[in-house]
C-alpha cells in the first residue's frame, strides 16, 4: 500500500501495479480464477447437482469403452459386497489427491504444482478400483474352481463317468456363474463330439490352474488308458489339491503383509525431499527451484516413484492361484 501511494504521487500507478502482479506465479493466478469461476458457476445451478452429472458422465464413457470381461469382474464385485461404496471413493479422492498435493508443494513451493499432481493423482483412481476388482473376482474364481475339482473327483467316485460327474456338479447347486454356466458348456460340448477332449482343452485355457490341468488330465488317462485303482490315483489328486490350496492361500497372507510395507516405504522415498530441503536450508533450496534442470530431476523423482508404487499395486492384485 505504501509503494501504490508513493507511485501516485509521482504519477506511475499503473506500473506499480504490473510490477506488483509480476510478483506472483502467473500460472497459479489463472487456476485460482478457473477454480473461483467454477464455484460460482456451481453456486449458479439452482441445485443441479454437479456430482450427479460427473457420476452419470464416467458411467456412459465406462459403458461404451470398458471391456465386457471387465464390466462382467465390476457386477460380480457388487454382488459379493466388495465394491466400493461412493462415501470410499471419496476417501480415496481425499486422501490421494489431498496428499499428492502436499508432496507436489513440499516439492515446488508451487499451488499450481499441487493441483495439477492433485488432479494426476485422482485419475488413477478408476485404474486402482480396476486393479482391486480383478483381484477380488480372482479370488472369487479360484475359490469356485476349488469346489470344482474337489466335487468332481467325489462325483467321480461314485459315477466312474466324467461327463456325469460334471452333471452331478452342475446340477448340485453349488457352484455359481460364470464357473457353473462353463461347467454346462464343457457338458454340452462332450454330447456333441462324443469326447472330452475339446471340452477339457476349452475349459483348461479359460481357467489355467494348475489343479484343473491335473484333474483333467488325470480323468482323461482314466477315460482313455483305464485305471485299475483309479481310488487310489484319485485320493493322491485330493491330496495335491489341498497342498495347491494351501500354498495359494500362504502366498495370499505373505503378500498381504508384503504390501503394506512396500506401501509404507513408497510413500517415505517421496519425504526424502524433505531431508534435502533440511540439509541445504529451504531458502537454499528455494532458490534452486529456479534452475530448470532441478525442476526436471524433482520431476523425474516423483514419477518413477509414483511408477514404482503402481507396478507394485499391480503385481500384488494379480490373479489368484493363476499360473
Amino acid at each position: 500500500q505504501a509503494t501504490y501511494k508513493k507511485n501516485i504521487v509521482e504519477g506511475k500507478p499503473t506500473f506499480t501495479m504490473i510490477e506488483d502482479i509480476n510478483g506472483y506465479d502467473f500460472m497459479e493466478l489463472v487456476i485460482m480464477i478457473l477454480i473461483a469461476i467454477f464455484v460460482l458457476s456451481y453456486r449458479n445451478q439452482n441445485g443441479e447437482n454437479v456430482y450427479k452429472f460427473i457420476s452419470e458422465t464416467v458411467k456412459n464413457v465406462y459403458n461404451k469403452y470398458a471391456p465386457y470381461s471387465y464390466q462382467e469382474v465390476r457386477e460380480k464385485s457388487k454382488e459379493l459386497g466388495q465394491e466400493y461404496t461412493a462415501k470410499e471413493y471419496i476417501t480415496q479422492i481425499i486422501i490421494i489427491g489431498g496428499g499428492a498435493a502436499g508432496i507436489a508443494y513440499l516439492y515446488f513451493y508451487s499451488i499450481a504444482m499441487a493441483i495439477v499432481y492433485a488432479i494426476v493423482a485422482i485419475m488413477f483412481i478408476p485404474y486402482l478400483a480396476y486393479l482391486r476388482n480383478n483381484r477380488v473376482y480372482s479370488e472369487f474364481l479360484f475359490e469356485e474352481i476349488q469346489v470344482y475339482t474337489t466335487n468332481v473327483i467325489n462325483e467321480f467316485n461314485t459315477t466312474q463317468s466324467f461327463v456325469k460327474s460334471l452333471e452331478g456338479v452342475a446340477s448340485s447347486g453349488i457352484l455359481e456363474d460364470p464357473v457353473k454356466s462353463d461347467v454346462e458348456t464343457m457338458i454340452k460340448m462332450s454330447y456333441q463330439n462324443g469326447t472330452i477332449d475339446e471340452a477339457v482343452e476349452w475349459f483348461n485355457q479359460k481357467y489355467p490352474y494348475y489343479m484343473v490341468k491335473n484333474m483333467h488330465q488325470l480323468f482323461m488317462q482314466i477315460t482313455k488308458e483305464g485305471a485299475k485303482d483309479s481310488g487310489e490315483s484319485l485320493e493322491n489328486m485330493m491330496l495335491d489339491i489341498d497342498l495347491l490350496v494351501e500354498g495359494v492361500y500362504r502366498d495370499k497372507i505373505e503378500r498381504e503383509a508384503s504390501h503394506k510395507k512396500f506401501l509404507g516405504f513408497g510413500v517415505a522415498l517421496y519425504f526424502l525431499v524433505m531431508l534435502t530441503q533440511m540439509l541445504l536450508d529451504k531458502q537454499n533450496y528455494k532458490t534452486m527451484l529456479s534452475l530448470w534442470y532441478v525442476q526436471i530431476i524433482l520431476h523425474m523423482i516423483i514419477i518413477i516413484n509414483s511408477y514404482f508404487i503402481i507396478s507394485g499395486e499391480k503385481f500384488y492384485n494379480e490373479d489368484t492361484g493363476v499360473e
